[in-house]
């Protein structure tokens, strides 16, 4: 096997390969990356048995062939190599010899046949969108997907297709995140639930260019993302997802309309109170003009206003102000509404379309 590449082009590639390359694993073998060089090109292929990507480098190539080296090895020697191109090289004993300016390098290749290959899928159903749609669907939502293992299906997203509608949603137990969009063909039904381990690398290497788009196909067992010249397979997570409709009620008693970016200031000062480990609430006084913010920790106390447009009753409700940040940091409207029960229900945060819906629960208030 014989090829050239520029240095920028292999970097970019192995930077994406990289994503499914595990940092700890029983299996040495899963720490590799597939080299293939054949055509116009070389094709780099990892696997870490959940999530697989195959992306495609443009090469000259003088002799095919396909070998399998150490993933992270040889990302740093090419990063490190001056800016040319790189000359790479396999003799009959699957050493790879690597030249790039008067720097060389000799470093020991495997055979491939023992690496795990991305699995062939039988599509049941597919759709297409922009990158920058689904890029912006995730980072609305990824925020309030659970880590904890041993509640598997929450550690991932549930997307849902019905006709039109594509809806994405995410939840931890304390919060829920729902991102909606209308696709311009109508679908049969898809619910699946997606690693959002998946997703978060999916979004990193997603350009975001709304020109361009991604294909998203399902069997049932895997997800498979193409666009541009990567692919990504990832295993779906097994199980019935929770029931959001019943969460969504509309008999709310208060409603509150408030400048997001004046919003945002008051709850990220009151943050400026709380030590990492603390989970003191914010507690939101609601009144018909403002809503007067109070916050008490063992560093000190905070009392502001921010105006207000009320509809309903009076009301007080205690709030974690992370989640509440980690929310208006995804909303790009200029004012936000606010739509509660009681001081013990979710605190609702949607727009008039219900294109975005986010539930957070209270912190219970003596």
């Amino acid at each position: 096997m014989k090829f050239t590449c520029t240095k920028n082009d292999f970097n970019n590639g192995i930077s994406i390969a990289l994503k499914a390359v595990p940092g700890k694993t029983t299996m040495p073998i899963l720490e590799c990356v597939v080299i293939e060089a054949k055509g116009d090109g070389i094709i780099l292929t990892t696997n870490d048995m959940q999530l697989g990507i195959e992306t495609k480098v443009p090469a000259e190539v003088k002799e095919e062939g396909i070998i399998l080296v150490n993933a992270r090895m040889i990302a740093d020697i090419v990063r490190r190599f001056p800016e040319e191109d790189v000359h790479f090289e396999v003799d009959e004993n699957n050493s790879i010899l690597l030249f790039c300016g008067k720097s060389k390098f000799n470093i020991p290749g495997i055979d491939h046949e023992e690496f795990p290959m991305l699995p062939q899928i039988e599509v049941e159903n597919e759709i297409t969108l922009s990158q920058f749609t689904l890029k912006e669907m995730i980072r609305k939502t990824i925020f309030s997907i659970s880590d904890n293992e041993s509640n598997k299906i929450i550690t991932g997203e549930l997307f849902e297709i019905k006709g039109t509608e594509f809806k994405v949603v995410s939840l931890d137990l304390v919060r829920v995140s729902i991102c909606k969009i209308q696709l311009k063909e109508s679908y049969d039904h898809i619910k699946v639930v997606i690693p959002g381990k998946t997703l978060n690398e999916i979004s990193k290497i997603l350009s975001g260019d709304a020109e361009e788009e991604v294909k998203i196909s399902f069997s049932k067992n895997h997800v498979l993302f193409e666009f541009g010249d990567t692919m990504i397979i990832s295993r779906l997570i097994e199980g019935n997802y929770y029931n959001i409709e019943q969460m969504l009620k509309n008999n709310y008693e208060t409603q509150v309309k408030v400048n997001k970016k004046e919003f945002y200031g008051c709850i990220d000062r009151a943050t400026l109170l709380l030590r990492e480990a603390e989970k003191n609430p914010v507690i939101l006084h609601i009144n018909d003009e403002e809503i007067q913010m109070e916050m008490n920790t063992n560093i000190g106390s905070m009392d502001e206003e921010v105006y207000i447009e009320k509809e309903g009753k009076d009301l007080d409700i205690a709030l974690n102000p992370k989640y509440i940040i980690d929310v208006l940091k995804v909303i790009d409207d200029e004012d936000i509404y606010l739509y509660l029960f009681n001081s013990n229900a979710p605190c609702v945060i949607k727009n008039k379309e219900e294109s975005y819906i986010y539930l957070i629960t209270p912190i219970y208030m003596n």
